[in-house]
């Protein structure tokens, strides 16, 4: 099952120094247009599986889309694919840019 985990539950941990590595899935454009602050990954949803081995199973892993869906697919596919520590950004970019960034635009 698939933890859900808010963008100031994320903020929080990287305060306190904890490894999370944030996979985006979006598309490059969304990226472009509204990018995730700090270290990350960029691996669109279609890529995922052909991009599996660029990520570590042993991570705290956070996926993050534009509103959760795309997301919590991936989370799962991962899950499936021996991913302990796998958490899907609940709201996504949206909710980043509504709680903690409104610098980040909506779209």
């Amino acid at each position: 099952m698939v933890a859900g985990i808010s963008p100031e539950q994320v903020l929080e941990r990287r305060r306190r120094g904890e490894p999370i590595v944030l996979v985006d899935v979006r598309e490059p454009w969304e990226t472009a247009f509204a990018p995730v602050p700090g270290e990350h990954r960029r691996i669109p949803m279609g890529q995922i599986a052909d991009r599996l081995g660029e990520l570590d199973p042993h991570a705290v892993t956070v996926v993050i889309c534009h509103a959760g869906v795309r997301s919590l697919a991936v989370a799962h596919f991962l899950e499936r694919h021996g991913f302990a520590a796998v958490f899907n950004l609940t709201g996504g970019i949206d909710a980043w840019s509504i709680t903690v960034d409104p610098s980040i635009p909506r779209y």
